[in-house]
């Protein structure tokens, strides 16, 4: 009876994030983006305003104060209005230029925080769902999007309370700045920008927290899995049970036919006498010690006996060298050094009893 089979309640696999991220599905809150970069420009234009000041300044009393622009070198005509607007631009590029540059800097460190180095193309591939009439008007007008604009309105709204309440409490200074000098004019309207910034800076973080807890959870929810396409991916990546099973089986087989092959050749069949056997090949030329040609339990052990007793190879019981050697031994091993004295007499009766043998 399934089980739940087609509700997705299993964790994302390893392997399915991994597809996922290839295709350019990852965890990622475009506020948390926005609040960083927004920090660094801040803090970056606390840390230079007093220079920046200093420039402005300058930038004005050269083509904005009325000096400069009464000034009968120039006079007021258009082509002198032109280079007064071209040189007040550059100007003013110069100095918001490193801003600029860090604000990018900051979306390209936050977002490699975030998703880390991916290039894909797969989200650039063309599909015919994204040209329909019916699926446009399907994602415009989905609880998604829905949900998106409700939480534009929402950071609208908070931001614009924060600035309005805290402009409206310091708009009772603004008339002090009437007939103060430029750079003194410069420096507490940044002042003021700054302590409202800082409410704002504050406001964003804890929007950009809360969108990404919403973004994490609406990730590992589309991310879940049903229990059949786990078992599926099992059986994708690691093989199908009960294929593997049959081909463990054919593989044990091969090995014992293997094996089987090797005992005609021993020199002996230590026994249990029913429960183990293990067929041990002295070769003083090319080894100091007997190697384990053969070794089985129970069937396997019936088989061995059976095809020693058929090729006339000697059996010895002693029920504990066989149980040693089975169970401390491969195939292909060489017989440990407490077991050479006990091993050597049985091969020296062996011996005797064919040598016996061929004499009699």
């Amino acid at each position: 009876m399934a089980t739940g089979g087609g509700e997705k309640t299993e964790k994302a696999t390893p392997k399915k994030r991994r597809d996922a991220r290839e295709r350019g599905q990852v965890l990622k809150s475009a506020e948390v983006n926005t609040a960083f970069c927004c920090i660094v420009m801040f803090t970056l234009l606390l840390a230079l305003w007093p220079a920046l000041t200093e420039q402005m300044t300058a930038l004005y009393k050269e083509f904005l104060s009325a000096p400069a622009i009464l000034s009968p070198d120039t006079g007021m005509t258009q082509a002198a209005v032109g280079r007064v607007l071209y040189a007040v631009m550059a100007s003013y590029g110069k100095i918001m230029l490193p801003i600029l540059g860090a604000a990018l800097a900051a979306g390209v460190a936050i977002n490699l925080l975030q998703v880390g180095f991916l290039f894909t193309s797969k989200t650039l591939t063309p599909k015919l769902d994204r040209i329909s009439p019916i699926k446009g008007f399907s994602r415009i007008f989905s609880i998604r999007t829905l949900t998106e604009l409700v939480k534009s309105i929402l950071k609208v709204a908070v931001l614009g309370y924060i600035a309005y309440t805290s402009y409206r409490s310091l708009i009772s200074q603004f008339p002090n700045y009437v007939g103060r000098d430029i750079y003194g004019l410069f420096l507490s309207t940044m002042d003021t920008a700054f302590s409202v910034a800082l409410k704002m800076g504050a406001a964003f973080v804890l929007i950009a927290a809360g969108d990404y807890l919403v973004q994490w959870r609406k990730y590992e929810k589309d991310m879940r899995m049903t229990k059949q396409e786990v078992k599926d991916e099992y059986k994708m990546t690691e093989g199908d049970p009960q294929i593997k099973g049959k081909i463990r089986q054919k593989q044990r087989q091969m090995s014992a036919m293997r094996m089987m092959a090797q005992v005609p050749s021993a020199d002996v069949v230590i026994t249990n006498p029913t429960h183990y056997a293990v067929a041990l090949k002295y070769d003083d030329g090319a080894s100091d010690a007997p190697a384990v040609v053969a070794k089985g339990k129970d069937f396997l052990a019936r088989k061995i006996k059976q095809t020693a007793a058929e090729h006339g190879v000697e059996m010895v019981e002693n029920r504990d060298l066989a149980r040693a050697l089975y169970d401390g031994c491969e195939l292909g091993d060489f017989i440990p050094p407490e077991f050479y004295q006990v091993v050597a007499d049985i091969l020296v009766y062996v011996y005797r009893k064919k040598h016996g043998a061929r004499h009699a």
